[in-house]
């Protein structure tokens, strides 16, 4: 599971590089001993030997024990990093001068409801507008940090009804992701006493759509203590109905009986539509289904998973618009006419070059994004596909959220060297004017300059990466430079600025984003050459990346460090096993390392869709090929290497860093430090709070600023061309 919205949201924040000079070197304690228990076994007629496997067992006193002393080594190095102090105090100036603004909004009628983070807070909360061009009717329906002022409870999504009145969010606590839905009073913010269990977790995710009176909701439910063995409680994801002021006890079901025991469900509905639409993602390999719920308050199957149908969005009235894979691997958008005695595709918008990767529509137009090679395009269209514009946006720009309601298009528009800033969509004149939900950058980023180019892979494969940098840096390999990756699950790298990368580049340091395979950046082939017996082309993709910068002398092995957490950590795994040499040092975060085991936790499951299985004979033969955990090799030399774990992860079973960390440490040559970090929240951060997120990304940072040597001055040499 790897969508929600405070994912983008953390991710932003979580990239703050920043300089510390070297003028003393941090003691490092020697590794806490960690005891080897070997257990073999044997998969498909090879015998596998796991020293670490014991620590798999996470509520384990001594496992607890061990995971509290490599943390508490790992943070006495990070404490002794040079200008540590000075350091957290830039990071928190920089996340809190963010200005306030909506992250995402949905529109109901005339009124805005949005996510709004404001970095005075611990947590983002809702808020609701009369519209975009009124921002003093701004008012708070739903606020974690006046529910928790410690800041541990946290919003993983929100759906407001159909007439505005009421709204229906999940919350949960400690990073956790496993949340409970509850309604606000729109009005009076007041919380109404209904409150359903466990509708949200991070496997299978989570969502509730309303009835068009906004009495009722259909939502997502887990099994409960009882109905099905333990194993099985973050599984087999069903679709129920609750009526407000009823107990959750007189619920129904409504569908999902039928659905994969790793279905993933979003449902939606809207105002002027009679129909409930249920999206059913089979595990996060890509494969979808989908389902109408209509008049007659019975279920109908509009697409099966080998349909290639996607993602899409319900119209306003009996229609159904979806991006269809079939026989167009980019997309083409289609629609279902729900009133149908049964329901097929009709072509819309047929396919082009570019991918399509999201749709708006209101009662007379449809608004596309799409992605091309990682950077937007942007279009409008009649309703019946007729009449293409294409709507101005910037150069290496990414539209990063779309919305419509009947009669109003919002987008967020931002690049490399933008903040991204909400427009509003003028069909008339076809163009984007700016929105009153944006407030003034406190940073700039006009002295930057973005260079998009292509590395060359092992098989000979263009790698489209973007490097952002000062203009007039001198190509003499002496710059200090992050290369981050992620390519998997079909999702896209696409062009955003941080505030707080402006410590970094002012530093000359410099920041590189990739467009692997395993992504969605050139659409579905791009995303299948990339994954199943096919991701080690990924890992061929990130290391071509890096070499592309050493060759054209943007930076060199010693300046160096690789970034990647999740999916991403995986791929930051493979390089610290199959690269050693290429870079000086990595920052890990929450990554997947013994993937033989992976499918064991619940979210492994939905991950063998993407990844794999060990019980598919290549399958399991490919992942044996790249699993990290299996190809350290004893007297190595590693690079520096900073891995971190969250004991809540539902993502990323946390015992994957704990036997790569123990692992590395045994065997690595002396020379550069392993450190694992381990905090209490969940996946990435997803969940924690202000403080907590300075203190992770101080940890983080400083240790790749000491690591590639970002000094005092730099900017300055670099400015000069010296």
């Amino acid at each position: 599971m790897r969508r929600f919205l405070l994912a983008n949201m953390l991710a932003g924040a979580a990239f703050f590089l920043q300089g510390a000079g070297q003028a003393s070197l941090p003691q490092l304690e020697p590794a806490p001993p960690t005891a080897k228990h070997t257990v073999t076994d044997t998969i498909d007629g090879v015998t596998l030997q796991d020293d670490y496997q014991w620590l798999e067992q996470l509520n384990d006193p001594k496992v607890k024990a061990w995971a509290e002393k490599q943390n508490q080594r790992a943070q006495k190095f990070l404490d002794a990093l040079p200008e540590r102090t000075q350091l957290a105090a830039q990071i928190k100036k920089l996340i809190t001068s963010v200005p306030p603004g909506l992250q995402e909004v949905e529109i109901v009628g005339n009124k805005i409801f949005g996510l709004k983070l404001d970095p005075s807070k611990q947590q983002p909360f809702v808020v609701v507008l009369d519209n975009p061009e009124k921002p003093e009717s701004e008012k708070t329906i739903c606020d974690p940090n006046t529910i928790d002022p410690s800041g541990a409870t946290a919003l993983d999504w929100f759906v407001p009804s159909p007439d505005g009145k009421t709204l229906a969010v999940s919350i949960s606590k400690n990073g956790t992701e496993d949340g409970d839905l509850c309604f606000f009073d729109v009005d009076t913010g007041k919380q109404l006493p209904d409150i359903i269990k466990h509708v949200q977790f991070p496997t299978g995710g989570g969502s509730a759509a309303w009835t068009r009176d906004g009495k009722a909701v259909f939502y997502t439910r887990y099994p409960r203590e009882g109905e099905r063995p333990a194993a099985d409680l973050h599984f087999y994801q069903q679709v129920y109905f609750h009526r407000l002021g009823t107990p959750e006890s007189e619920d129904v079901y409504s569908v999902g009986k039928e659905f994969p025991k790793i279905a993933e469900v979003q449902l939606q509905s809207n105002a002027d539509s009679d129909y409930v639409v249920a999206t059913v993602e089979n595990g996060d390999g890509g494969d979808y289904e989908t389902f109408a719920y209509g008049p007659d308050k019975n279920w109908h199957q509009l697409a099966k998973f080998e349909d290639g149908v996607k993602k899409g969005v319900l119209g306003f009235g009996p229609v159904f618009y979806a991006i269809s894979l079939a026989e167009a691997p980019r997309g083409k958008l289609v629609k279902f006419a729900l009133d149908a005695s049964e329901p097929k595709p009709e072509l819309v918008v047929p396919a082009g070059e570019g991918v399509i990767s999201d749709v708006a529509v209101t009662d007379n137009q449809i608004v596309m994004a799409t992605l091309e090679g990682g950077p937007s395009g942007l279009y409008a269209y009649n309703l019946d596909g007729s009449n293409q514009k294409t709507i101005p946006i910037p150069p290496i720009s990414t539209v990063a959220f779309l919305a419509a309601g009947k009669d109003l298009v919002l987008t967020k528009i931002g690049s490399y060297t933008e903040i991204a800033n909400w427009f509003k969509y003028d069909a008339a004149d076809n163009q984007l004017a700016p929105a009153r939900l944006n407030a003034e950058a406190p940073v700039s980023f006009t002295d930057l300059e973005v260079t998009r180019d292509f590395a060359v892979s092992k098989d000979g494969t263009k790698i489209p990466l973007n490097i952002v940098h000062k203009r007039g840096i001198a190509l003499d390999g002496s710059h200090p430079t992050i290369l981050y990756g992620y390519g998997g699950y079909g999702l896209s790298e696409v062009p955003r600025a941080r505030l707080v990368f402006r410590a970094w580049y002012d530093r000359g340091g410099i920041y590189v984003d990739t467009n692997l395979r395993g992504g969605g950046e050139y659409g579905e082939e791009w995303h299948k050459a990339g994954y199943l017996t096919k991701k080690q082309n990924v890992f061929d993709d990130f290391a071509a990346c890096a070499q592309y910068l050493i060759e054209h002398k943007y930076t060199s092995t010693p300046k160096l460090g690789m970034l990647g957490g999740s999916n991403g950590g995986l791929l930051m795994g493979a390089m610290i096993t199959q690269h050693p040499g290429l870079m000086k040092a990595v920052v890990s975060e929450v990554g997947i390392y013994d993937s033989v085991r992976s499918e064991l936790w619940p979210n492994g499951a939905f991950n063998t869709t993407e990844f794999g299985t060990i019980k598919d004979p290549d399958q399991f033969k490919a992942l044996l090929a790249y699993s990290p955990y299996h190809h350290v090799i004893d007297g190595r030399k590693y690079p520096a290497i900073l891995l971190t774990a969250g004991l809540n992860d539902g993502r990323v079973a946390p015992y994957n860093s704990f036997k790569f960390a123990a692992r590395l440490q045994a065997a690595a040559a002396p020379g550069n430090p392993i450190l694992l970090r381990v905090n209490s929240f969940g996946h990435g951060g997803i969940g924690s709070s202000l403080d907590q997120q300075v203190a992770d990304l101080t940890d983080v940072f400083s240790f790749f600023a000491y690591q590639l040597g970002a000094e005092e001055g730099a900017q300055n040499a670099a400015a000069k061309g010296d």
